[in-house]
C-alpha cells in the first residue's frame, strides 16, 4: 500500500471501512481536498477512544444513507457537540428480492443493483450531493450499513462531479473489499454464532463501480445530466468542485 492510501484510511476499533476521499486528482489538474469528504460504514458503535478519535476530525454533517428499518435496528451515530445528522434513504428496492447467485458475475449483479437504486433513489441521491457541495456542511461523512454500495455510489457521483476519471474512482470503491475483511473477522470475534455475510455485502470488484457509472452515462449523457435529472443545481455542482477541489498539483 502506497503512503496516500495509508493516510486515506483512518483506524477505528468498531468501524472498518472509515476512509478520506481526498487526495485524487481531479478537474483542470486540481486535487480533491483532504479532509472534507469522509466515507465509513454505520458509525453506531463509536464509543470510548473512538468517539475522541471521531471528535477529532471535526466532522460537521453526517450522512446517513440507511434505511429507517437499519436505523431502528442499529442506532445512529453519537450525539456530539456540533454535529448535525441528516437521515436520507435513497429508496430502493431490497436487494433479497434478486439474490445474487454464487456462479454468476458478482460485479454485474453490483453494478444492477445501482444502477436501480440511481433510477429510484433519485431525490434521494440529490439530497445527499446538494448536501455535500455546500460548504457550510463540511467536513461531511457519509456512511449506510457496509460503507461501500449506498456510499459508495453518492461518493462516486461527488468524485466524478469534481472530474476524477472513473478508474480512479472505481479504485477507491474497491478498497471496501479490504474493509469487509476486516468487518467479517471482527464479526466471527465478537458474534461467533452470527452468520458469515454474503458475497455481494463482502465484495466491492472494481469492475462494478465502473460499469455503473458508464452506463450511467450511456443512459443520461453524462454524470452531471444524471444528478441534474435527479435535482441537483448547476449552483450546486459548481459549489461542489469551489469547496472540494484544490489549486495544488497532484501528488506523486
Amino acid at each position: 500500500m502506497n503512503p496516500i492510501e495509508d493516510s486515506r484510511r483512518i483506524p477505528f476499533s468498531a468501524m472498518f471501512n472509515f476512509r478520506d476521499v481526498g487526495g485524487y486528482p481531479g478537474r483542470d489538474g486540481r486535487v480533491v481536498r483532504w479532509g472534507r469528504l469522509y466515507r465509513s460504514d454505520s458509525p453506531h458503535r463509536i464509543d470510548g477512544t473512538d468517539r475522541e478519535a471521531f471528535a477529532a476530525l471535526g466532522i460537521r454533517t453526517v450522512i446517513d444513507l440507511r434505511r429507517p428499518s437499519e436505523v431502528d435496528r442499529d442506532g445512529r451515530v453519537p450525539d456530539l457537540d456540533g454535529l448535525a445528522y441528516r437521515h436520507i434513504h435513497p429508496e430502493h428496492a431490497e436487494w433479497g428480492l434478486r439474490a445474487h447467485e454464487p456462479d454468476t458475475s458478482l460485479a454485474r449483479y453490483l453494478a444492477d443493483r445501482y444502477a436501480d437504486l440511481a433510477e429510484t433513489g433519485t431525490a434521494g441521491l440529490a439530497e445527499a450531493v446538494g448536501l455535500i457541495a455546500d460548504s457550510a456542511n463540511a467536513p461531511v461523512l457519509v456512511h449506510c450499513v457496509a460503507g461501500k454500495d449506498r456510499t459508495g455510489i453518492v461518493c462516486a457521483l461527488t468524485l466524478a462531479v469534481l472530474g476524477v476519471d472513473d478508474d480512479r474512482i472505481a479504485e477507491d470503491y474497491a478498497l471496501s473489499t479490504e474493509a469487509s475483511e476486516r468487518f467479517s473477522a471482527w464479526l466471527a470475534e465478537a458474534m461467533p454464532d452470527a452468520q458469515k455475510p454474503p458475497a455481494p455485502f463482502l465484495g466491492s470488484p472494481a469492475e462494478a463501480m465502473a460499469l455503473f457509472l458508464d452506463e450511467l452515462r450511456q443512459r443520461h449523457g453524462s454524470i452531471e445530466d444524471y444528478l441534474r435529472h435527479a435535482g441537483v443545481t448547476d449552483a450546486q455542482l459548481a459549489a461542489l468542485r469551489d469547496h472540494l477541489l484544490e489549486q495544488d498539483a497532484p501528488a506523486e
